[in-house]
């Protein structure tokens, strides 16, 4: 029911989100490899093949699939102005049924960083998971000394809910990650009007 028909494409003021193509790969290489030390820090450490043509062909064929059976949607992002490659930003693990919820991870390249690029892609992949796929609850996690990820989580509308422990190996340790989730209608931190406080 929710498999991908045709591309999806998710426009905001200054960018388009849409999923990869083959001929993304020049400039996908170009923007991990520029940003490989800004990444590295954060992200799981890269397979030795991880740059090259014949494993990013893998990872559009995953997508193709992942959409086409509606357990991922993988967008890399790309700005209006001149369709520069920003980053990307995927929801994957999608599990339906009880759950109905996602898993967010995404990407910056170094040249686009501190623009508000990220967060303008990740409010509209929000607004697709919440509106469109009618997805009860994101998550996310990052390292608990990655700030500027911790801050752009929550100026989406991610909210703490704890740590876990040896969460991911990130640059060839195992590492504790803070995770933080969003609610479609999310009514948490709200002060009960009085309808509600009769209720209780």
């Amino acid at each position: 029911m929710f498999g991908v028909r045709r591309e999806t494409r998710l426009p905001t003021e200054r960018l388009i989100l849409r999923p990869p193509r083959l001929s993304d790969f020049p400039a996908w290489a170009r923007a991990r490899r520029d940003s490989r030390e800004h990444l590295k820090p954060w992200e799981p450490t890269w397979a030795p093949d991880h740059l090259t043509r014949a494993a990013f062909r893998q990872r559009v064929h995953w997508a193709r699939k992942a959409m086409r059976l509606g357990r991922a949607w993988p967008f890399m992002i790309f700005t209006k102005e001149d369709g520069a490659l920003v980053g990307a930003v995927t929801l994957d693990h999608v599990r339906r049924g009880p759950a109905e919820a996602a898993t967010l991870g995404y990407w910056t390249a170094l040249a686009h960083a501190r623009r508000g690029y990220m967060r303008e892609a990740l409010s509209e992949v929000r607004r697709f998971a919440f509106d469109d796929l009618r997805l009860s609850r994101l998550e996310a996690g990052c390292l608990p000394e990655n700030a500027a990820s911790r801050a752009l989580l929550e100026t989406v509308g991610f909210k703490y809910e704890g740590v876990a422990q040896a969460y991911l190996q990130i640059d060839g340790r195992w590492r504790d990650h803070v995770l933080y989730a969003a609610l479609r209608g999310d009514r948490r931190g709200r002060v009960a009007d009085a309808a509600e406080m009769r209720d209780t």
